[in-house]
């Protein structure tokens, strides 16, 4: 029979054994496999020759599962029950397979769903929890027929986009005032009495309540207002929320103080979240709400937390995790041939707010925060040392791309980010000069794209002030004659109800200086309600951004609250993102639209309304994953005890990667939530389960391509295929990946 371990001697509970009758009542043949069976062996190798035959009649998804047939052509020609029988092949493959599991401190598990299944049929025993049989419940509905999947229509899914209100909605905007009314007399009130002190907004002697409410709607329109007085401490925080936080949330960010956990909410966004229980309105601040609040998980983790990525990990003259050799000053991440994160050491470094899913926490613990302004006044020194890490672009042969970010990179004084575009336009001026004593087939990349990384168009909007708007249309007049040919800010909108007036106005006004706005947004748990990412869409499109990704929530144990299952992501991108999808021809005319980007509003709008659609889907679903690269190309391998999924990403292939990738192995991930743990979420949020029962089947998924309006352009010249600035250590590689910590335990 096996080794049976202690723990799986352990009788089941009676509502997971009725689980376990369900599934053999419904389906017969596995009833007769497991009975029949005296040992988990047996009903492995049973089980295999009934998928088999499965398999050999369906040979477009025998080839799938053999992997002799790849990528998005092929996912789309198989059915949805044919993801079950791929589901169940992986699991058979992997049965007594182990793996390090970093959501459970490292802690060594083994994926054995057949072993699970066969002692609670055969002894009504194991360690298997009910997660996990509900997931396998609904794997074997899947493959039967009964689990099937019938996409949304378009009318559907734009009844759930009504479902999520907007910042622009005048409702909305009324509340919002009240509350912005409330914060600045308490923040009057505070400063008045010396409770809240600034240098730069001080209130004249003899000055009346009604004068210093006045004054203060003033300083309201200052960003540098919002940063001073930005709310560090649980009790004001409450206060300024007019008491409205529920008991058990004040002491989590109690707690989260007490433990190290930075609070840091400006009062511009703190008016944004609702104070006040408003039919038809109430939860729609729940992405918002989930960004500054500190959940449980964080708090128990906060201490324990490690880097996600780890190419952010740096040893100065060693290649980082993607084999990249970076400037010694910590202030370059890489990941890609083409692009590299440019950090600056100035208040760019800094914050208009905290997102409690920062992929900084892990940094955080240290005590290294990045809301002390006062620290990252730069110093002298930094033009020098910022002219000698830009020759680390200049002399890349490949490098054509910088992000400057942050922190923030909006976050930079007027004079800061004036002297870094700067020194980015004489980067690359010296490039393609030094380009004309190359020949063909030697010349280096040069510099194509100018991005600009930041979320104060809705943590500050106050910032994107004609000064910077002027130091923006400059730097592009100028860059454009030596050839750099794309500027975008970069931004980060995480609802739809962040999109307010001032909000709109800002990003029109950058619009307005020829660049153009995308968004990334993080499809955290709140985010990922039915309808919600798609209204994000819409409205971002109505304000003429772009969307450029939406990222599942990376992280482990500390992100468990925002966490949306990456099936969840599957789920959204085919039966909610695909009514914005748009033909191939349409994909090269949207590419064209940076190339008059002052006009990007009017165009997205006529290009919907012409081909009537509420969006247009130019964002990729991928997940960053720990190593290198973004992907949503997975297949679901295995499956723990408590039912979380196990899955195995590909790298994706439709973009250029860091060699790297040729020598290493799929990068496996366990999810840190099980399916039925999210959709116990999505019902707490007072979302209908039933409206998800398709996401037990999205057990295998592909990356999408790129949309060609994220592209670079070709040059006009042919560059060279040589690599700098990189090197492959092959010692390290399977330090970094966590197939490599597997084992089989059969």
């Amino acid at each position: 029979m096996g080794r049976i371990n202690n723990k799986e001697k352990i009788s089941l509970h009676v509502k997971t054994l009725k689980i376990v009758k369900t599934i053999l009542d419904e389906n017969p043949d596995i009833k007769v496999i497991f009975e029949g069976s005296e040992t988990p062996l047996e009903a492995r190798m049973k089980l295999r020759e009934w998928v088999m035959r499965y398999l050999d009649k369906n040979p477009h998804t025998k080839n799938y599962y053999l992997q002799k047939a790849t990528g998005h052509p092929a996912l789309k020609r198989i059915a949805f029950r044919d993801y079950a029988a791929i589901r169940l092949m992986d699991y058979l493959d992997y049965e007594g397979r182990a793996f390090i599991d970093p959501n459970r401190k490292n802690k060594e598990l083994i994926s054995q769903p057949i072993k699970n299944l066969w002692l609670a049929i055969n002894l009504g025993k194991g360690s298997a929890e009910e997660d996990f049989f509900l997931d396998m419940l609904f794997l074997f509905r899947q493959i039967n027929g009964q689990l099937s999947r019938k996409t949304p229509t378009k009318k559907q899914v734009e009844v759930w986009m009504e479902n999520h209100p907007t910042g622009l909605d005048e409702d909305v905007v009324a509340i919002r005032r009240a509350n912005k009314k409330h914060i600045i007399k308490k923040l009057v009130k505070k400063i008045s009495s010396g409770t809240l002190k600034s240098q730069r907004f001080q209130f004249t002697n003899g000055m009346s309540d009604e004068e210093k409410y006045h004054k203060a709607l003033e300083w309201w329109e200052d960003h540098r207002f919002h940063l001073v007085f930005a709310i560090k401490n649980p009790g004001l925080l409450n206060e300024m929320m007019s008491s409205s936080l529920r008991e058990e949330t004040l002491r989590a960010i109690k707690k989260a103080k007490n433990k190290g956990i930075p609070i840091f909410v400006n009062p511009y966004y703190l008016s944004l979240i609702s104070v006040e229980i408003t039919p038809g309105k109430t939860g729609a601040d729940l992405p918002m709400r989930d960004y500054i609040f500190p959940s449980k998980e964080l708090i128990s983790e906060f201490g324990h937390i490690h880097a996600w990525e780890k190419e952010d990990i740096i040893q100065p003259g060693e290649p980082n995790a993607a084999g990249w050799i970076l400037p010694p000053y910590f202030n370059v991440h890489r990941r890609y041939p083409e692009v590299a994160i440019f950090i600056p050491d100035t208040a760019g470094r800094a914050c208009g707010g905290l997102c409690v899913s920062c992929q900084r926490m892990y940094d955080f613990q240290s005590g290294r925060f990045n809301f002390d302004l006062d620290k990252l006044v730069p110093k002298t020194s930094w033009p020098e040392k910022m002219k000698l890490l830009l020759e680390y672009w200049e002399k890349d042969t490949q490098l054509r791309d910088i992000l400057i970010t942050g922190g923030d990179a909006f976050m930079n004084t007027d004079s800061s980010l004036r002297q870094i575009l700067e020194g980015v336009y004489q980067m690359a001026l010296s490039k393609k000069n030094a380009n004309h004593y190359r020949p063909a087939g030697e010349k280096y990349a040069e510099l194509l794209r100018v991005r600009l990384g930041t979320r104060l168009p809705v943590f500050l909007p106050q910032r994107i002030t004609p000064e910077l708007i002027q130091i923006l249309a400059e730097f592009k007049e100028k860059a454009s004659e030596i050839g750099v040919k794309q500027f975008v800010i970069q931004t980060h909108i995480q609802s739809a109800m962040e999109i307010t007036p001032e909000a709109r106005d800002g990003i029109k006004r950058i619009i307005d200086a020829g660049w153009i706005v995308t968004n990334q947004m993080v499809f955290t748990a709140a985010s990922s309600r039915r309808g919600h990412t798609a209204k994000l869409r819409k409205v971002l499109n109505d304000i003429g951004v772009v969307p450029y990704y939406t990222f599942s929530v990376k992280g482990f144990m500390e992100n468990y609250h925002n966490f949306a299952t990456n099936e969840r992501a599957a789920q959204e991108r085919v039966e909610e993102k695909y009514v914005g999808n748009i033909s191939k021809k349409d994909l090269y005319y949207i590419k064209g639209l940076p190339d008059n980007a002052e006009d990007m509003i009017n165009s997205l709008k006529e290009f919907r309304k012409n081909k009537d659609i509420p969006f247009i889907a130019t964002d990729r679903s991928v997940l960053n994953m720990p190593g290198v690269g973004k992907s949503l190309s997975y297949r679901t391998i295995g499956i723990t005890n408590d039912g979380r999924r196990i899955l195995k990403f590909e790298h994706d292939q439709t973009r250029t990667h860091s060699p790297i990738i040729d020598s290493m192995g799929n990068v496996v991930i366990i999810e840190s939530k099980s399916i039925n743990a999210y959709l116990n979420q999505m019902e707490n949020f007072g979302e209908d389960r039933n409206t998800y029962k398709t996401i037990w089947g999205y057990s295998a998924s592909e990356t999408e391509s790129r949309m060609p309006i994220f592209q670079y352009p070709d040059y006009q010249f042919k560059t060279t295929n040589e690599l700098t600035n990189f090197r492959i250590d092959q010692k390290d590689i399977n330090e970094h990946y966590f197939e490599s910590a597997t084992s089989n335990c059969n």
